[in-house]
């Protein structure tokens, strides 16, 4: 009997045109084992909406054809419902996909599904909104916000909106409380790591593992702006962790208060949030197909 397979298809994530999405599945699915639907999302949440309508219906496989934001609203609706997930990435980044070794070529990712391969990762919570890939405070938020607003979306992108604000954005403090021990810190942003890296192989934090039950808290402190060629070298050669710029705290249960409400992000989106944020982690919680 085959499975019922729906892909959640993002018509823009990434600054991709998806027009070609449905012929390559009809291609390289395997068909003796699926039975495959295809819907492409209207507006921002629909994803989340059609996963919700897939899991009351039954369907087996949901696929999320997007980059982390997608998979975020897919994965919230499916995470501890019992039912198996995909990934087809085609973001900006695709943390989560390349943390999983997802193949980046479309046609590639979609054959890897004839192999039934399952895994189970953990989920992360931002006063009770769910993140897989990573969660953040401070700095990356700032440019999350303005990244989400760029008609040119792409690494090309960020890597401009990052350099255009480096210079001008402020540190804050910060109360981190992991596991009941309380760290003062002085922070240029937070990162809350599931997987170990952004996206485009920028490991914020090397040794963050999806099924280990845990979160790295990765605080990266003030530094001076010529040091950040050497910061982003250490991230993209997963030596975060030996900057003296850099702390990671390890735990499962988190809060980080600031001073006033402000941006996070969360896989990647941008959202206001209270001043107090309370993390948690939901171990092995979401079925994947790798």
């Amino acid at each position: 009997m085959r499975s019922r397979i729906l892909f959640i298809v993002n018509p823009i994530s990434g600054g991709q045109v998806k027009t070609f999405i449905p012929s390559i599945i009809d291609q390289y699915l395997d068909h003796d084992i699926y039975d495959a639907e295809i819907i492409f999302t209207e507006y921002a949440g629909h994803a989340t909406k059609i996963a919700a309508e897939a899991v009351a219906a039954h369907i087996d496989v949901v696929a999320s054809v997007g980059g982390d934001g997608t998979i975020n609203e897919v994965a919230s609706a499916l995470e501890s419902s019992g039912k198996t997930m995909a990934i087809i990435p085609c973001g900006s980044g695709n943390g989560l996909a390349r943390t999983l070794k997802i193949p980046l070529d479309n046609r590639k990712a979609i054959q890897r599904l004839n192999a039934c391969k399952t895994v189970k990762i953990d989920s992360g919570t931002f006063n009770e909104r769910k993140f897989f890939n990573m969660a953040g405070i401070g700095f990356d938020a700032h440019i999350s916000a303005l990244f989400a607003k760029d008609k040119n979306r792409g690494f090309k992108g960020y890597i401009q909106s990052t350099f255009k604000e480096i210079s001008q954005y402020q540190a804050q403090a910060y109360e981190i409380s992991v596991d009941g021990k309380v760290y003062q810190e002085r922070a240029f942003m937070i990162s809350v790591a599931n997987s170990s890296q952004y996206g485009n192989n920028a490991h914020i934090a090397p040794f963050a593992s999806l099924n280990d039950g845990l979160l790295d808290v990765c605080v990266i402190k003030p530094f001076p702006v010529y040091k950040f060629p050497l910061l982003a070298y250490r991230m993209f050669t997963k030596l975060t962790h030996t900057s003296n710029y850099v702390d990671i705290y390890r735990g499962r249960d988190i809060k980080i208060t600031r001073a006033t409400d402000g941006p996070v992000h969360i896989d990647g989106e941008p959202l206001f949030f209270p001043k107090q944020i309370v993390i948690g982690v939901k171990p092995l919680s979401l079925t994947l197909l790798v």
